[in-house]
């Protein structure tokens, strides 16, 4: 388990983008109510389920065009 600010670390976003996928159920919120706590395998495995769906909506766009 990380805090917080390690857990926005390791998956290269800010911390305000961990709490939001916590809100929206896409990580699991652990610890206590001052202190929240992430599971760092759970983080890598969205961050890698990420980076594969953008690499699939890249490879999907026309040549010339460019996604933005």
């Amino acid at each position: 388990m990380v805090p917080t600010e390690l857990a926005a670390l390791a998956a290269g976003v800010t911390e305000a983008t961990i709490r939001k996928w916590a809100s929206r159920g896409k990580l699991t919120r652990l610890g206590t109510t001052r202190r929240a706590e992430y599971d760092l395998d759970e983080i890598l495995q969205l961050v890698t389920e990420k980076d594969v769906a953008d690499q699939r909506s890249t490879s999907m766009t026309p040549p010339g065009n460019s996604v933005p």
